[in-house]
């Protein structure tokens, strides 16, 4: 019998924001004491609130293949194991940290072993991977990374593994948790029901990676997840779906079923959720303690402007009264810079939080995401502040830079508002009120608040930074093709 080959699946952090909460600027001007109380900050804020397994590589780890053993590295923690031997690499790469993956690869592969890349960015711009790649993974992985391993373990890999199709979702594909370190995470309990968004926003690249169709899988496969995920680990169940209740009929069925196991659950929705009584009213029954909806704007110009067309402005407010009465805490994200905001539209939005009672507010500035349409509608007008040509040029941070050019307000004024808002919105003692007046989750909701007048804290010194440091942003010019 030949060898188990062995396979490992690496997850990078992103370089600043939650995974980091570090400056993307030195901080030798910091005195020793604040630099030692920023990294043990980063720490907390690491391993509690934020922490949860790369869901992806949680999939990928539970496909059985005769003849290979797989692990999960999860470079947030631990650094890459090199006194290991291993057959196959693979590194899930997304846009923001395509720079670090492709350079951990090219160090891999000149010490011989093998590298396969996948993720968001190889399914959007695999050219640009080919050279620091002996294996491609273009598209959803479920069923091609199996394809993989099959030809690894008989020793014939091929150069590039890509399908015509999205995979289907109905058939069942138990996830496992084997390959995780459980301590380390705020909770293992990661559940998908489903892919795709019907919705067209321009600032988002769900629907480019994942279909506008909604794909979802069997509720009696859900269930049983659930329920076998409860035994290894009593914590709360994050459902990672973008939208869980863009399907009311699924989700009334899905949740009626969860309802009896009495869990406690995270999740994503949109603000429609105020409207749909009896699934709200599900939801509630069913143990959900919070949402993240994506709110982006209360200016009707912007949301026309990027193409958030599912909510109207003037109903955001009932709707999120209503979720919050029916005893559901909510984590409302903003998009202030959108095409349609002016100078004045940091008032309304503190207006709007005041009104609404939001028990997480998350103000966030617009990232031109290369692959999405407002990427390239900001390059054809020349306002991007990166070089739209190196798409590795772009990387995410936690609101701690300007990457483009806001078009009803200059920048010098855009930054000093942004930094003003969030200095109001986010104290200690906004956060001590919200997590008091949270409907539930109430400690989540407090620590969330907490580390976010610091991320905020740091988002605010490295915009200046950036302001004051950089030549280009002194002279406010775009960058020029």
């Amino acid at each position: 019998m030949p060898p188990t080959k062995k396979v490992l699946l690496v997850f990078l952090p992103s370089e600043s924001g939650v995974d980091g909460a570090r400056s993307l600027y030195s901080e030798k001007e910091i005195t020793p004491f604040f630099r030692w109380f920023n990294r043990s900050l980063r720490t907390l804020i690491k391993q509690s609130q934020f922490a949860i397994p790369p869901l992806s590589l949680m999939i990928l780890s539970s496909l059985e293949v005769s003849g290979i053993e797989q692990s999960i590295c999860d470079m947030r923690f631990e650094e890459f194991p090199w006194q290991e031997k291993w057959d196959l690499v693979g590194i899930s790469v997304q846009t923001g940290m395509a720079k670090n993956a492709f350079a951990l690869a090219d160090k891999l592969r000149s010490a011989g072993i093998p590298v396969a890349l996948g993720g968001a960015h190889v399914t959007l711009f695999a050219e640009s991977c080919r050279p620091h790649a002996d294996v491609l993974v273009q598209g959803e992985a479920d069923d091609l990374w199996k394809e993989v391993l099959t030809d690894l373990a008989a020793g014939r890999l091929r150069p590039l593994y890509r399908s015509d199709s999205f995979p289907d979702l109905g058939r069942s594909r138990p996830v496992r948790k084997d390959a995780l370190i459980k301590s380390r995470y705020f909770t293992t309990n990661l559940i998908q029901t489903g892919r795709g968004c019907q919705y067209n926003c321009d600032f988002c690249n769900v629907h480019l990676l994942n279909g506008h169709a909604l794909r979802r899988r069997a509720v009696a496969d859900i269930v049983s997840e659930v329920s076998r995920f409860q035994q290894d680990d009593h914590r709360i169940f994050f459902f990672v779906d973008d939208s869980i209740n863009a399907d009311p009929a699924y989700a009334l069925e899905l949740f009626q079923k969860l309802t009896p196991l009495k869990i406690r659950w995270f999740g994503q929705a949109t603000t429609t959720l105020g409207q749909q009584q009896e699934l709200l009213e599900t939801f509630a029954n069913s143990g959900c303690q919070a949402l993240l909806v994506g709110i982006e704007s209360i200016e009707a110009k912007s949301r026309s402007a990027h193409k958030k067309n599912q909510n109207r402005a003037g109903e955001l407010v009932r709707a999120i009264t209503s979720i919050r009465e029916a005893g559901i805490s909510l984590y409302g994200s903003f998009i202030y810079g959108l095409d349609g905001d002016t100078i004045e539209t940091p008032a309304a939005i503190l207006d709007f939080i005041n009104e609404t009672k939001l028990d997480v507010p998350g103000i966030n500035i617009l990232r031109p995401t290369p692959g999405t349409q407002v990427f390239e509608r900001l390059r054809e007008e020349g306002r991007l502040l990166f070089d739209p040509l190196d798409i590795t040029a772009y990387r995410y941070s936690f609101g701690q830079e300007m990457l483009y050019l806001p078009k009803n307000i200059p920048l010098d004024a855009f930054i000093e508002s942004y930094s003003a808002l969030t200095r109001q919105v986010f104290s200690i003692k906004n956060a001590l009120t919200r997590g008091m007046a949270a409907p539930r989750a109430k400690s989540a909701v407090m620590l969330f608040n907490l580390f976010y007048t610091h991320l905020y804290k740091l988002s605010r010194h490295d915009l200046r930074q950036q302001r004051e440091k950089s030549p280009a942003q002194k002279t406010i010019l775009p960058y020029a093709e």
